[in-house]
């Protein structure tokens, strides 16, 4: 594309000279026929302005002007008319009411720009400051200060001034000439012109007590300027001035010895930095165009690892829903199969219970399984709150020691917890429920993958740090598989799913509630030896005023009274279940309603002011559990509404406390779990 590129723009160049150079008429037909029928198109001309344009000792027009004018007029073959003024203010009010054509030298300012049309100038000559020989010489003219400064009556350097000094005094005289004189006298400190007209007319007139002091950075840059509405005239000195050659303009101006200021399109300059340029432009294209192949095969790259990615990702989670079918068919084949064999009539007792106890353990294992697919979808939402509250440590470890004791008995292994806290040093804020699937998962892994040895506890406070440590004597991990291990869907080889079971999420799992806490998990393992995982979380002590005002637990009621509880629940088997449970409690005993929706629920307990607690289900027909639960709390804000439903995350559980639920516990109901609510809750009503 470059290679093409540099030869196209070199032919249009040498075209475009090659046209600019070919010859043709000066003017046009209807141009040379306005020239013949208008034989007196009047110049205006100002002789007071040496070396531009002034009357010579002979008393003929002389200049540089009168010079383009004649350069002109040879070149249009017409004699323009000639119209010679000495008030320079006059000369400008004729052209404003079109009295002449043509203004011989101007300089171009906003103002006039409404009544002529303005050339590019034909040279530039600095504007220089002069002053009394005798008088602190002005550099800057932000420093003349309450000097006087006199400048001739509508020059354009007067506009030039008052816009950008418009501190300063300006008196006005008619001419250059007048301007020089009263400054010469004393009359003015300071006056500003041209430096050749300046030099002309202090030589020429003999004022010998002013100097050129300075020079500024305003120039004097004349040129030749047509009354607004002749377009025609416009077009034909337009044409004029743009056929007057370099070489033309050079004798006139060294004719004179000034110097002739080339227009910027024929300096060398110019050129050399055009072609800089261009070439500046084709490196950044080609600087740019390997920039982009670089970023595409950057991009080219990056897509083909996230491929790679995917479909790893792919596979994995294809795996992953193999396994699941497996994880969750395995229990419920076994809950089915165990299920049918109890409805047979010959079976005894010993094995009625059996069968009992198998249905019970995969059912819960069916449960781990579903919570851990659920937890991770939840998970990767990140949108997840931590819900800090006062826990004892000591009482926390005491509840999961009892939890895996009977488990790692029946394994014939060793399950120790050993705590290393100093006393009354255990009570911490922490959100206790993540807290507690860390652990679960974490300890459910040492005691699946241990066969023989131990599974030792150990926690501690440490440097503001909870450090809970899990060593067990298991199978280990291989070195290449510990940086996978917590990654979703993974588990460190694939026989071991097959020999031990599992979805491979625990570890996940713990990670992703380590992180919320703002702790971490490592991990340090020898195959075939065992591992310890560590568990380090930031340490809040709970303030001494929550520990103060801490409840006191109710104390336990050897026999109970009897309790009316309103049951809310559309499901029959969940009733039937519910109720079996509630009425093999010894603690209590129970009186039991039952509400087919919540709609029945609130007309029940409108109705019965001696119901002392509700277990509200929260998906019902024709009124759901929570606008029932707000429509009873309206009428009997004080009677205790437990929700018990199958929506267990924690938007459900604060969905339901918003609603006005006392308590939640989730299905399948735990009775271990069940007790204590129904505890905290009947003993406070009594």
């Amino acid at each position: 594309m470059l290679k093409k590129t540099i030869p196209l723009f070199i032919t249009l160049l040498i075209i475009a000279w090659a046209i600019s150079c070919s010859k043709s008429p000066l003017l046009t037909s209807v141009e040379k026929n306005y020239l013949k029928k208008n034989d007196s198109i009047k110049v205006a001309v100002f002789p007071y302005y040496p070396p531009y344009q002034f009357t010579n000792d002979q008393g003929y027009m002389d200049g540089i002007f009168i010079e383009f004018l004649e350069l002109i007029e040879n070149k249009t073959d017409y004699k323009f008319k000639r119209v010679y003024y000495t008030n320079w203010g006059q000369l400008l009010e004729d052209a404003k009411n079109n009295k002449v054509d043509i203004i011989l030298e101007i300089q171009k300012t906003k103002d006039k720009e409404d009544f002529l049309t303005f050339y590019p100038p034909l040279f530039e000559s600095k504007h220089a400051i002069v002053q009394k020989k005798e008088d602190s010489i002005i550099k800057n003219l932000k420093k003349f200060g309450a000097k006087k400064l006199i400048l001739p009556y509508q020059y354009s350097i007067v506009e030039i001034i008052q816009k950008k000094y418009p501190s300063i005094t300006i008196g006005y005289g008619k001419d250059e000439l007048e301007c020089l004189q009263k400054v010469n006298i004393g009359e003015y400190d300071a006056y500003i012109g041209p430096k050749a007209v300046i030099k002309y007319l202090i030589t020429k007139n003999n004022l010998n007590n002013v100097i050129i002091s300075s020079e500024l950075d305003v120039s004097y840059s004349p040129g030749f300027a047509v009354v607004k509405d002749n377009k025609i005239l416009q077009s034909i000195i337009k044409k004029s001035l743009n056929s007057i050659s370099n070489r033309e303009k050079k004798i006139i101006i060294d004719n004179w010895l000034f110097n002739m200021v080339t227009p910027f399109y024929e300096k060398p300059n110019f050129w050399i930095w055009i072609t800089f340029l261009i070439v500046c432009i084709l490196m950044i294209f080609l600087l740019i165009n390997r920039y982009l192949n670089f970023k595409i095969k950057q991009r080219t790259r990056q897509l083909q690892i996230a491929k790679e990615k995917a479909e790893e990702s792919d596979q994995l989670k294809t795996n992953f829903i193999q396994n699941i079918s497996h994880e969750i068919r395995t229990p419920m084949n076994s809950i089915i199969g165990f299920s049918e064999l109890l409805l047979k009539e010959d079976l005894t007792l010993e094995e009625q219970k059996e069968y009992a106890k198998i249905i019970a353990r995969n059912s819960k294992e069916l449960i781990v399984s579903i919570d851990n697919i659920l937890e991770i979808a939840k998970l990767q939402t990140e949108k997840i709150t931590i819900k800090p509250e006062e826990i004892d440590l000591d009482a926390l470890f005491e509840s999961i020691d009892k939890k895996y004791y009977q488990k790692a008995k029946e394994k014939n292994i060793n399950f120790v917890v050993e705590s290393k806290l100093n006393k009354n040093a255990g009570l911490v804020l922490i959100d206790k429920p993540k807290l507690f699937k860390i652990l679960l998962n974490l300890i459910d892994n040492a005691v699946k993958f241990t066969n023989t040895g131990s599974v030792i506890i150990q926690y501690d406070i440490i440097d503001k740090e909870i450090i809970i440590c899990i060593k067990d004597t298991g199978i280990g991990i291989k070195k290449a598989d510990q940086e996978i291990i917590f990654n979703i869907f993974t588990q460190s080889e694939k026989e071991i799913s097959k020999n031990y079971g599992g979805l491979g999420l625990g570890l996940s799992i713990a990670k992703k509630n380590a992180d919320l806490l703002g702790g971490k998990i490592s991990v340090e393992t020898l195959e075939n030896q065992g591992s310890t995982f560590t568990l380090t979380l930031p340490f809040i002590p709970v303030p001494e005023a929550i520990q103060n005002t801490s409840e006191k637990k109710p104390e336990t009621i050897q026999k109970p009274e009897k309790h009316i509880i309103l049951i809310a629940e559309d499901g029959d088997i969940n009733f039937m279940f519910l109720k079996t449970v509630l009425t093999k409690m010894p603690e209590f005993n129970f009186v039991i309603h039952r509400a087919e929706n919540g709609k029945k629920a609130v007309e029940i307990c409108e109705k019965n002011n001696q119901i002392e607690l509700v277990l509200m289900d929260i998906k019902m027909p024709i009124m759901d559990g929570y606008e029932a639960t707000k429509k009873i709390k309206q009428l009997r804000p004080q009677l205790p509404v437990i929700a018990q439903t199958a929506y267990s995350t924690e938007e459900d559980i604060q969905k339901a406390i918003a609603a006005g639920c006392d308590d939640f516990i989730s299905k399948p109901i735990d009775r271990s779990l069940l007790m204590p609510i129904l505890s905290r809750y009947i003993f406070k009503t009594t």
